[in-house]
């Protein structure tokens, strides 16, 4: 094979690697390695009966079925940790967790600040175990969503039982507050992120926990209908785009976080759609994560006190 054949041949399959990263299209995936990933031991999930498995879809890696708990550290350099950490919930409708990009690149990200990152693979709600009948059941036809669908107290995108997820960020929190020296942490910094269904488990935590003392919250693309807020509420930055189809023109819980007191930064922008993560090519939306460190750090939860 001559050198143009080979520059052709290497061309084609660099367009192929490409068209695969940008196609909807549910392909099987090897389960990845976790080396770091700590059992949090909260049990397993009631009639569940297929293994974890994982897949990839535009170029992301996710998992399914997961009965399992756990959390992953990305920590700081040394010499680099402020103190701060986060936990951060990927998202998924709670029957599949975007690990890529709504959670180990962002906790990665996180880490190059100084903040000591934790990944939440919660437990999720069973779907089918073929990856067949998964994504028939992905791509079924699904009713346009009510005014009022988002108007829930807990903010998540589906109407489900959330007890086994709230138990797993507990547990993560808790076990953040028994390692925090060994992992640099000032327990009185610890916050949580999340993702879409993550930032409904994020919301649902804030509302609803009674062993979580976040310091602030930060929900990403979650639901934006109003809340009933706790008196002693954290600080919350929230994200959303236009085009995300659980904006819908609503600022429910901007406003109730507003009428409570309690500090809110909300930024809206012109486009990113839904599930951007750390940002996709040429949207307004892929400077938040600068905005939130800025954030952070002008409301000093970057600096021990």
């Amino acid at each position: 094979m001559n050198l143009p054949k080979i520059t052709i041949l290497a061309a084609l399959l660099s367009f192929a690697a490409f068209a695969q990263a940008q196609d909807g299209t549910i392909y099987p995936l090897e389960a990845p390695a976790e080396p770091n990933a700590i059992l949090l031991g909260t049990g397993g999930v009631e009639d569940q009966p297929s293994p974890e498995t994982w897949f990839r879809q535009w170029g992301d890696p996710m998992a399914r079925n997961i009965s399992t708990a756990t959390l992953t550290p990305f920590l700081p350099e040394p010499g680099t940790a402020n103190g701060a950490a986060v936990i951060v919930a990927p998202g998924g409708g709670f029957r599949w967790l975007s690990m890529g990009n709504e959670g180990w690149e962002v906790a990665e990200a996180l880490a190059k600040q100084g903040i000591a990152a934790f990944v939440l693979k919660y437990r999720l709600h069973p779907t089918p175990e073929s990856l067949d009948d998964f994504s028939a059941w992905m791509n079924r036809p699904r009713p346009a969503p009510s005014e009022n669908s988002q108007g829930n107290s807990s903010n998540n995108l589906l109407q489900v039982d959330l007890s086994n997820q709230l138990e797993d960020a507990e547990a993560a929190f808790a076990l953040i507050l028994e390692r925090a020296e060994e992992w640099g942490v000032d327990t009185k910094r610890i916050g949580m992120i999340g993702f879409s269904a993550g930032a409904g488990l994020t919301m649902h935590a804030t509302l609803h926990s009674k062993t979580m003392d976040l310091a602030f919250i930060g929900p990403i693309y979650g639901g934006m209908g109003p809340v009933e807020v706790p008196k002693e509420a954290p600080p919350m930055f929230n994200v959303i785009a236009t085009d995300d189809f659980l904006f819908r023109g609503q600022f429910g819980i901007i406003d109730s976080w507003y009428k409570a007191g309690i500090p809110v930064e909300f930024h809206l922008y012109q486009n990113g759609g839904h599930g951007f993560g750390l940002g996709n090519p040429n949207r307004t939306s892929n400077r938040w994560f600068d905005a939130f460190i800025h954030w952070l750090d002008v409301n000093k939860f970057l600096t021990a006190e």
